[in-house]
């Protein structure tokens, strides 16, 4: 496969990676990994299921893990700009404040508002479009404001970063059969995907779960290319309007499958999660969403992982779910 940039994310750049994340002021979280067993969620005897709780991850998501790996690898001071709906952007504001750096979030008009309001709070400029415009903004911001761009999941030392969690899962579960991993440009699910498999896990199966209003994966991996679509889902998080090119390289490398839910089972198991004390946003509630309704082929007696990948969600959007 074509790619000389995936190529260069090794084992060995990926355990820098780490140490990076670990010892990053921003105080990145080893957060905790726990058997299914051992929570209140309801009982399932088809697999030996984990769930890594990312939603209590500093800045709420797993964001803060790349972030703090592109932060330490720039220039203190710079004036960036860069596109999220919401958990990438709180990360980077957070980063931004840290380092006294600029910085501006051109977001999607269909993020919930109260993320602008809460990335404003740490100074960064908020400047909201719709999704089909959002690189038409941020190329105007490079061109005449002579900002640099922060790419939120199609940048290398941000996959590195975020590899840092397959490397802590690793920690835990040393040989799992199964690793579930939400979707959205693809970061999140390359980095954890390269560090398992680089890691000498050939025989793991590592699933990606996408929306199915926004399955622009899916798509890249039917068409065989990176592919673009006007994503509509309730997880903002995971529809944004392209699959990131490195992303795309390194999952039809690593990953399996792409499997799709729909927002109802999203919905549903934000509500199931919060039932039982687990604080989780649509986005971050996806892989749990896909095991609980049968999406994951082959689990039964298995050695399973689930990524909650966030927990940044507010009163106001838990009201809408039953």
């Amino acid at each position: 496969m074509e790619g000389s940039l995936a190529d260069s994310l090794t084992l060995d750049l990926l355990r820098e990676a780490r140490q990076t994340v670990r010892s990053s002021p921003l105080g990145v979280l080893n957060t905790p990994t726990i058997p299914w067993s051992q929570t209140t969620l309801p009982p399932t005897s088809a697999a030996s299921i984990h769930i890594k709780l990312e939603n209590m991850q500093r800045t709420g998501s797993f964001k803060i893990r790349g972030v703090a790996n592109q932060f330490a690898r720039r220039p203190k001071g710079g004036h960036f700009v860069t596109m999220s709906a919401g958990n990438y952007g709180k990360s980077f504001a957070f980063a931004s404040k840290h380092y006294g750096s600029r910085g501006k979030v051109v977001m999607p008009e269909t993020a919930p508002a109260s993320r602008s309001v809460l990335i404003e709070s740490f100074g960064v400029e908020v400047e909201r479009v719709p999704t089909s415009g959002l690189m038409d903004v941020v190329n105007r911001c490079v061109r005449e404001d002579n900002m640099t761009f922060l790419h939120s999941y199609d940048d290398l030392d941000l996959i590195a970063g975020h590899a840092s969690l397959g490397l802590e899962v690793l920690d835990v579960v040393p040989d799992p059969d199964v690793v579930v991993v939400c979707c959205g440009g693809g970061g999140l699910l390359a980095g954890v995907a390269t560090a398992i498999k680089l890691s000498g896990c050939e025989g793991t199966r590592i699933y990606g779960v996408e929306p199915e209003g926004a399955s622009t994966m899916f798509r890249s991996f039917q068409q065989k290319q990176p592919v673009g679509m006007d994503a509509q889902s309730i997880a903002a998080g995971l529809a944004p309007p392209f699959a990131g090119k490195l992303p795309y390289e390194l999952c039809r490398r690593y990953v399996e499958e792409i499997v799709l839910v729909s927002d109802e089972q999203i919905k549903a198991a934000v509500s199931v999660l919060y039932g039982s004390g687990l604080v989780v946003e649509p986005s971050g509630s996806a892989a749990f969403a896909a095991i609980v309704n049968g999406k994951i082929p082959d689990v039964e007696g298995r050695n399973v992982v689930c990524i909650l990948s966030g927990g940044n969600v507010g009163k106001d959007e838990l009201n809408k779910f039953p």
